[in-house]
């Protein structure tokens, strides 16, 4: 199942190569810098001064004051820095709730070699990790500005408001000085759930617009592998049960694909993008991105086959406790033969037997609508017994609402041209 197509290239990578952070955007420390001069300094500290006794002769001011001295109490005891080991990176990862696979130091890795800088950035507290974030940057062209991307993240417990506000401040503080026009974030927080609410309020108070460009698709579909493998075939439709035995009975197989098998995997995928009409990038990319994923033990591709011939393919990424079906394809070929249903049961199989707890099905329609061009798709992973999750989608941070709009506005007119072109030149 492929992503939405991003004009600025933040799809699903990987790299298995250990590289440092670059320190690219360190934030400063909590002590201001020394003044160049002494009468500088002597007439500043005289209007602080004086600004402080305006506040404190203000009541208006008093409980805005509260409320900041409530969240340095409440936040006080972290201790934020960069993170420029990689294995380090894991561990925080693994240790904090709900880790994503594009916040994984492969992820920033692979982006860096497609345009984008890498920073992770870790909150903790009594030696544990409280909060961590892997930020993108890129220069938007030849302007001296840049926009800021956080992947399905930060990550942390979004039920501690005190402490995402922290990471807020942080991250608006961040785009402020690097001179963004804006930062996006889209973690997995459910509308639905306990905190969907709570903080999408927080965000539209501290100025965060949610966004016109979802960067990765806003809903998905989870598949709670806690089960056992019966009871996940009991919780599928019936037609769904008889397809996966129909495909077995008619000679489909499934195999454990490798580097080898790259060429392949991007043919199937190419001729499924032409077949279903959606954008995707040159092969490299996908070399680049699958391969080094592969390399890393972070993805594992499953191939389908009939007599030996490929009809579909799959591409499976896991971290931690949960597995992600990021990427597929089918042939035309032997379609009756059900094989991406046979497909889907051993990716199931495969990811409970390698500890995962929650299968993700990556991708489902903002509106469950009929009209909709994901209906069919979605219908086809509702199937299985999944379960439909939205969640709060990006939001962005604009530093200047004007460049913002203008940028937006832009980029919607560049993409539609982009693809237009693209499906100029595949006919």
């Amino acid at each position: 199942m492929p992503r939405k197509f991003a004009l600025r290239g933040t799809g699903p990578e990987l790299s298995s190569v250990a590289r440092p952070a670059i320190p690219l955007f360190p934030l400063p420390c909590s002590s201001p810098p020394s003044n160049a001069s002494r009468g500088g300094k002597y007439t500043r500290k005289r209007r602080r001064g004086k600004q402080r006794l305006d506040r404190k002769a203000n009541p208006r001011h008093h409980g805005k004051h509260a409320r900041r001295c409530d969240l340095s109490e409440r936040t006080g005891d972290l201790r934020r820095r960069q993170i420029s080991d990689p294995q380090e990176w894991r561990l925080v990862l693994r240790r904090l709730p709900a880790p994503h696979v594009l916040q994984t130091w492969e992820w920033g890795a692979f982006k860096e070699r497609h345009g984008w800088r890498a920073v992770h950035w870790l909150w903790e507290a009594g030696g544990a990790p409280r909060a961590a974030m892997l930020v993108l940057a890129r220069r938007v062209g030849v302007l001296p500005a840049r926009v800021l991307y956080v992947p399905k993240g930060p990550l942390l417990d979004y039920g501690d408001l005190p402490l995402l506000t922290r990471v807020l401040v942080d991250l608006e503080g961040l785009a402020r000085r690097e001179r963004a026009l804006f930062v996006k974030i889209d973690p997995d927080v459910e509308a639905d759930g306990p905190y969907g609410d709570k903080v999408t309020g927080l965000l539209r108070r501290r100025g965060w617009r949610f966004s016109r460009e979802q960067i990765q698709f806003r809903n998905t579909l989870l598949l709670n592998l806690a089960l056992e493998p019966e009871e996940i075939l009991a919780q599928m439709k019936s037609k769904w049960r008889y397809n996966i035995r129909l495909a077995g009975r008619r000679g489909v197989s499934v195999r454990e694909g490798g580097l080898d098998d790259l060429p392949l995997l991007y043919r199937m995928y190419r001729e499924t993008s032409l077949r279903d009409r959606f954008v995707i990038r040159p092969e490299s990319y996908y070399r680049d991105a699958w391969g080094t994923f592969i390399e890393a033990g972070l993805a594992q591709p499953l191939i389908a086959e009939v007599e030996g011939e490929p009809v579909a393919m799959m591409i499976l990424f896991r971290f931690g406790q949960r597995a992600w079906y990021m990427y597929g394809a089918s042939r035309a070929l032997h379609r009756e033969r059900m094989p991406n249903h046979l497909l889907q049961w051993e990716a199931i199989r495969w990811a409970k037997g390698h500890g995962c707890a929650v299968y993700d099905l990556w991708g489902a329609p903002d509106a469950l609508d009929e009209s909709d061009p994901m209906w069919g798709v979605y219908r086809f992973k509702q199937g299985f017994g999944a379960r439909l999750v939205r969640h709060i989608g990006a939001y962005d941070y604009p530093t200047s609402h004007f460049l913002y709009w203008l940028y937006t506005t832009a980029a919607r007119w560049l993409l539609a041209l982009m693809r237009w072109r693209y499906w100029q030149d595949s006919r």
